[in-house]
């Protein structure tokens, strides 16, 4: 199969790059970037040298003989590349926010600043969290014509930390999530900005858009679906994003008050982890760790989510830490796992590496 990349130089691009060149079903790659048209992408990035040399065409070439399609494109770009796609029965898959919401226009168009430019896309499109849309991805998948909306970095390491928690009446009903989350600064691209500079981000830890990031609407989106597939109310939520001086890696920690069923008693972390460990089985890429806490180290380079569970001392507080790598779980490995459900190979084909620890 040929998989094609539009925006293969960007951060996210690259990492699609790597993955799909060791993946057992692509026998080849096209891609696309506008930047560096006519150079090859060992030319960009010289860790592909003797691995991967193909040159850097137009979006055009690639969506002419590719057999399905990723955008790691910048927010409102891709909607034409979609569009082509769709009219090919080319499944997109797109790593940006253009189709996450599906057809919520009132959504998308207040936290992206615009509306859609072919909104008659959405109704092919599905929000492409695995774990929590697989079904529907299959669906959309087997009537030729599926657009894969791949979540944002945050809401998939904030949801997969709190689904088990509501699913299970683990959580107190419309009781407020909190979620404090910490990202290394590829999750700002590769295009330069002063936050992004080494001198004002090394060796400092900051908060940023408090109270207004565009992934908290997601995160409250995906966490009133799993609600509402259970008969239970919708929870609010806050989230706050960190940026912390490291290249790769999401740690989010997440406090959800705990339902008085669960309060005090024999209740403890081990039950508790016992029931997010169950909720989890049969998810290639959720890790849940009875003995340590989560860490960014343990999933680098990989496409694991690993969650841990604890109590806060009074038994009224359940702090899940929740950890992904950025660039794999929170983008490229997530695209990729898209395409397996979409194609329905096996879902860890080409995602298997172990975690870099070092």
């Amino acid at each position: 199969m040929k998989a094609g990349v539009i925006g293969a130089t960007g951060y996210a691009g690259a990492e699609l790059v790597r993955l799909l060149s060791r993946h057992p079903k692509i026998d080849s790659l096209l891609l696309s970037s506008v930047s560096f048209e006519g150079e090859k992408i060992d030319e960009v990035y010289p860790n592909f040298q003797g691995r991967v040399d193909t040159a850097l065409v137009g979006a055009e070439q690639v969506m002419s003989a590719a057999d399905v399609v990723f955008a790691a494109l910048p927010h409102g770009v891709g909607e034409q590349y979609a569009k082509t796609c769709v009219e090919k029965e080319i499944p997109f898959i797109d790593l940006s926010a253009d189709f996450r919401f599906g057809d919520d226009e009132a959504a998308y168009s207040t936290w992206y600043g615009k509306p859609h430019q072919y909104p008659q896309l959405c109704k092919y499109a599905v929000y492409g969290l695995p774990e929590l849309n697989r079904a529907r991805i299959k669906e959309l998948a087997a009537s030729g014509k599926v657009i894969a909306g791949n979540p944002g970095c945050y809401p998939t390491g904030a949801s997969l930390g709190v689904f088990p928690a509501i699913a299970k009446g683990l959580a107190e009903g419309g009781a407020t999530i909190i979620v404090n989350a910490v990202s290394g600064v590829t999750g700002g691209g590769r295009e330069p900005s002063r936050a992004l500079h080494y001198a004002e981000c090394a060796d400092s830890v900051s908060a940023y858009k408090v109270g207004s990031h565009r992934h908290m609407p997601e995160i409250a989106r995906n966490l009133a679906q799993m609600a509402a597939r259970h008969n239970r109310p919708a929870p609010p939520v806050i989230f706050t994003p960190h940026l912390a001086p490291m290249n790769r890696g999401i740690l989010s920690t997440i406090y959800i008050p705990i339902a008085a069923a669960w309060r005090g008693g024999k209740k403890d972390a081990a039950e508790i982890c016992a029931v997010y460990d169950d909720f989890y089985r049969d998810e290639p890429f959720v890790r849940v760790l009875p003995r340590v806490t989560a860490a960014t180290g343990r999933v680098r380079q990989s496409n694991y989510c690993d969650i841990s569970v604890h109590l806060d001392h009074s038994g009224s507080t359940l702090i899940v830490c929740s950890a992904i790598d950025n660039m794999v779980k929170g983008a490229a490995g997530q695209a990729v796992q898209n395409m397996n459900v979409i194609f329905d190979y096996d879902e860890t084909s080409g995602l298997e590496m172990i975690p870099a620890l070092f």
